[in-house]
């Protein structure tokens, strides 16, 4: 059996003179790439910039929209309605559009930042405005990439859209299959010797482990390495080694997502 994978990071969460992350690096080890849209992280110069990066490495381009809220990183909750939702897709989506048209790169997927990521996991009135916003695109080719087994993702699927399942490499899960949150014990996975076969599982099995020990099926097309802390680049770099080793091929979502 052939076991393909996509191996994303988000990026491009600077803002002015403000650096985060370690953005030129990790280009060197991802096949595709979240950049911010400017609302909870990003601008317009690190937008021109990153998208060039890519298209110069052969890494793929999503957007990363998030919540209007550049103090709390786009990490707090808003109560926003369903024709809001739709609109934050579509400002920032459209915005990234216009930068990966100048530098002639295909925009490849969305996938939502933060709270407004986890929140349309679970939320219909939430998850139906950003698919809303989706379809009004007119491109059937872009992919939604959303947490593994979610409402958004599940609701995508019955719309016809392209779907990408995300996992993530570094967070904690709960038996519900939605992420721990940040503030509690079991959120990270930070040892490469935990991660990695962790990781290999849910690509060959379509299972993980939950904080509370339990087992919970998950299927895995995409996986997320977070690129904001010092130890991000030997992570991925070793996940990425590890999974060719294990015979996975690693390669952009587009190539294999129907």
């Amino acid at each position: 059996m052939v076991f393909r994978v996509d191996l994303n990071s988000d990026i491009g969460e600077g803002f002015g003179n403000y650096v985060l992350g370690m953005d030129e690096e990790i280009l060197n080890y991802v096949t595709s790439i979240n950049l911010a849209c400017g609302w909870h992280a990003g601008d317009a110069n690190i937008m021109d910039k990153t998208v060039a990066m890519a298209k110069e490495k052969g890494v793929y381009v999503g957007a990363h929209p998030g919540y209007p809220d550049l103090l709390g990183f786009g990490r707090r909750a808003m109560a926003i309605k369903r024709e809001e939702a739709k609109n934050y897709m579509l400002y920032q989506t459209g915005a990234l559009m216009a930068f990966t048209k100048a530098h002639g790169v295909k925009l490849q997927h969305v996938k939502l930042h933060g709270a407004f990521y986890n929140k349309a996991c679970v939320d219909p009135e939430l998850a139906n405005g950003v698919l809303d916003g989706l379809e009004q695109l007119k491109d059937e080719k872009i992919i939604l990439m959303a947490l593994s087994g979610s409402y958004i993702a599940k609701e995508a699927k019955k719309r016809g859209l392209r779907v990408s399942q995300e996992v993530f490499a570094d967070r904690g899960y709960n038996a519900d299959g939605t992420l721990v949150n940040r503030s509690l014990p079991g959120a990270f996975v930070k040892d490469i010797q935990e991660a990695l076969p962790r990781v290999i599982r849910m690509i060959k099995e379509g299972k993980v482990k939950t904080a509370d020990g339990q087992d919970i099926a998950i299927q895995a097309d995409s996986i997320c390495v977070h690129g904001d802390n010092p130890k991000a680049i030997e992570f991925v770099k070793q996940i990425r080694q590890g999974l060719v080793e294990a015979g996975i091929e690693v390669c952009p979502i587009e190539t294999f997502i129907e």
